[in-house]
């Protein structure tokens, strides 16, 4: 498996509203396309991770969204990316906003959750 490193794209590398219908796409979010340009640069396996080309009930077309992002990677990051729904043991790291980070075969969690936690009324 190659080694590889993920990147979210709604809310992580493109701006997100709940108001898009599944065509849309945002803008770039500067810092975080600035981030994966680093890994490029550095000759690193760079993927796209989003559930927008899961199949699921409201018949979206996971290859026609998949090509809009691929666009959109080509226009703010200057080339396709591969874009997936799957992780595997070849994930370096991921960035995602909905992580979070659990120490190996611990379960122990790495920073302050409480404001995350009060919210979901945990």
């Amino acid at each position: 498996m190659s080694p590889w490193v993920g990147f979210d794209f709604d809310k992580t590398l493109a701006t997100y509203d709940i108001s898009y219908d599944i065509e849309q796409v945002g803008e770039p979010i500067k810092p975080t396309v600035d981030r994966l340009k680093k890994y490029l640069a550095k000759g690193y396996d760079v993927r796209i991770f989003t559930a927008r080309i899961s199949s699921g009930k409201d018949n979206r077309n996971p290859k026609f969204i998949k090509s809009i992002i691929e666009e959109w990677c080509v226009k703010h990051i200057g080339r396709k990316l591969p874009v997936t729904n799957i992780k595997d043991h070849g994930l370096l790291i991921f960035y995602d906003d909905k992580c979070v980070q659990v120490e190996p075969n611990t379960g122990r969690i790495f920073g302050d959750l409480s404001k995350e936690e009060e919210l979901l009324g945990i």
